[in-house]
């Protein structure tokens, strides 16, 4: 993945951005629009559209107006400017680069691209984060000052531990949005994302959203999530469940497998490398088809398992077949089998009793589980069974690979 910083001209002034893209070609542009008083670089945000780019989306994830490093000033902004926003950000998409086909939006951000969506043709999808139903909902972080607020025209505000000035005419506009007639309309693809544990927007607000939209909707529970994704793994969550689900309703996201002049017949195994990709290989194994992949950590998509989480699982299920295998011949009371592979290198001094004595040797781990009412001395057996299996046996005779350019 690669970030670039770009500015483009929003409603008071330039905006500041990150548009997060693929190493390769994008199979399409996503805008991210942020959580109240926020910024582009907060977690949800910034993690999001890197696993997003990841995954082959260009994502343009931008401050608001009075925000982070765009211009203007808080005190004049408000939820109608925050739409605008929005439709700038969308507008230079499409001049530099291309339309967005999917919305993300976080807390307020998500009100904003429910609101906005039906004023960018190109959009296709939308997604929320942990939004509210009403945008006047950002107005409990300081009910206390509403009166004073709206006596003295604007009024300074601590919001997270933050100082902000907010102005009438901003809680008049949070106040006067018919949010549900917009979802009414919206006529766009809906994925809910909600934590039932967010106590900054309450999960009843997700029902709401649910019930005022029209279908195709879906909701996804964030389980223990807070309110911004602190967790890493979550908005690797958000962002992976975003890319599979759109698949559907974006036909840019499907790829197709490659065209090949090699065959492949019965038993055999077909692997093909996806162009557009630095890993991604499609499969097809006797027939079955899968994906192969390196994990985002090695720089890969993490769409499938790895060459070497493919050899264990080779290994794990010749082991379990042939001890059940073995057990029903001798009709023993094996109720089933689970196997556990682990893989690493080792240095070839620290084993002692390996015949390789330098560089480096591989070691796997194999911890078997057998659950029955067996005796002892069957355990004993059905251990030294898993030792017979075809795979493992191979992996310990001599393999001759032979290489031929089609």
């Amino acid at each position: 993945m690669r970030s670039e910083k770009v500015m483009f001209e929003g409603t008071s002034g330039n905006l500041a951005a990150r548009l997060d893209l693929p190493e390769g070609q994008p199979l399409m542009y996503a805008l991210f629009a942020h959580c109240f008083t926020c910024s582009k670089d907060v977690f949800a945000a910034s993690r999001v559209s890197a696993v997003l780019a990841g995954l082959g989306i260009a994502t343009l994830r931008f401050d608001f107006t009075g925000l982070g490093e765009s211009d203007g000033e808080f005190e004049n902004t408000n939820f109608t400017s925050n739409i605008a926003d929005l439709l700038h950000a969308a507008g230079f998409l499409a001049e530099k680069y291309e339309a967005p086909k999917l919305l993300i939006g976080h807390s307020l951000g998500g009100a904003a691209v429910l609101a906005a969506a039906s004023d960018i043709p190109a959009v296709k999808a939308v997604a929320t984060i942990g939004a509210p139903f009403d945008p006047a909902h950002v107005g409990q972080h300081f009910i206390d000052q509403h009166e004073k607020i709206k006596k003295e025209g604007v009024v300074k505000v601590d919001i997270g531990g933050r100082p902000f000035n907010v102005s009438r005419q901003f809680l008049e506009d949070i106040e006067d949005q018919a949010q549900s007639e917009k979802l009414g309309k919206l006529r766009k693809a809906l994925l809910i994302f909600h934590s039932p544990l967010d106590n900054i927007v309450g999960i009843n607000n997700a029902t709401n959203i649910f019930v005022a939209a029209k279908h195709p909707k879906s909701f996804i529970s964030l389980d223990k999530a807070d309110h911004l994704l602190s967790r890493k793994e979550d908005s690797q969550y958000v962002a992976e469940v975003i890319a599979s689900w759109a698949r559907r309703y974006i036909p840019e996201l499907i790829r197709t497998k490659p065209k090949t002049g090699l065959k492949a017949g019965a038993g055999d195994t077909l692997v093909i490398g996806a162009p557009q990709e630095k890993f991604l290989q499609y499969v097809d194994t006797n027939g079955h088809p899968l994906l192969a992949d390196e994990p985002l950590s090695y720089g890969g998509t993490n769409r499938g398992p790895s060459p070497y989480d493919l050899l264990l699982s080779g290994l794990g299920a010749c082991t379990s077949m042939t001890i059940k295998m073995y057990a029903d011949r001798k009709k023993w009371p094996l109720d089933n089998v689970a196997v556990r592979l682990s893989h690493k290198k080792i240095h070839a001094t620290d084993c002692i009793d390996c015949e390789t004595t330098d560089g480096k040797i591989d070691v796997i781990e194999r911890e078997i589980e057998l659950t029955g009412n067996l005796s002892g001395e069957q355990r004993d057996r059905l251990m030294e069974i898993a030792d017979r299996c075809p795979v493992h046996k191979t992996l310990h005779s001599e393999v001759k690979i032979e290489t031929v350019l089609a």
